[in-house]
């Protein structure tokens, strides 16, 4: 019987090794899988490169903790301004940024998926993001061709998930995590609920057949939740 669950946040990142091309999931604090992070920082594997739309906000968590460790070389996202981490590393020269725009980093993941290797958009065209990047003329306008991204490694968040590695999202919860969990070699899901039972197939937004391993940890939301209801 399948059966993608794991009883440790240490058992579900077994096998990452240094090097490693992370995408993260979340849209600033919404959706993070900062549990699966935190522990990614605490293994100390280094040289990694993490796809996220954004750098992260405080430097005792998430992605602003594994840079602080110097455990990343780089940064491919659409806003790294609200971590002061990144910052001074990168004014330090201590770390490389990939900027790309919120849409063109979302279909780079949603195409590396899907299995288109590159696209053509006009964002970004007439600017430096566009510098070195092929153009092509379509209709009488100017498109940019950008290439798909995939990763090594995906860490997603989900509201519930079943032993079989189905998912489904609450809210704005659910942002970058779908794509990414099909753009990778490896993703890994913590999930507020997980059940023996399987999820209504109509609530599926992720099947399991993208997911590896599902590991089960209370979100920041319902603990805060839970937190003020015993107050």
């Amino acid at each position: 019987m399948i059966d993608k669950r794991v009883a440790s946040l240490a058992q579900a990142l077994e096998g990452i090794a240094d090097g490693s091309t992370v995408m993260i999931g979340g849209f600033g604090a919404v959706g993070q899988p900062d549990a699966l992070v935190d522990a990614l920082a605490e293994l100390g594997i280094k040289g990694l490169t993490i796809v996220a739309n954004n750098a992260g906000w405080s430097a005792e968590t998430g992605i602003p903790r594994l840079m602080d460790l110097g455990l990343v070389r780089k940064i491919i996202c659409s806003f790294p301004k609200g971590s002061t981490v990144f910052r001074e590393l990168y004014l330090a020269g201590k770390i490389e940024l990939e900027l790309v725009p919120q849409g063109t980093l979302a279909e780079r993941i949603r195409c590396g998926g899907a299995g288109v290797p590159a696209f053509y958009t006009p964002t970004s065209v007439g600017t430096p993001l566009a510098d070195g990047k092929e153009h092509r003329d379509f209709d009488g306008r100017t498109y940019v061709m950008e290439r798909a991204l995939r990763a090594d490694v995906a860490l997603i968040e989900a509201w519930k998930a079943d032993r079989w590695g189905n998912l489904s999202y609450r809210g704005s919860g659910r942002n970058f995590n779908p794509i990414m969990a099909m753009a990778a070699t490896l993703t890994i899901a913590q999930a507020n609920e997980v059940s023996t039972d399987p999820i209504d197939p109509e609530a599926v937004v992720t099947p399991g057949i993208f997911i590896n391993r599902v590991v089960q940890v209370e979100s920041r939301v319902e603990a805060l939740l839970a937190a003020q209801r015993q107050a």
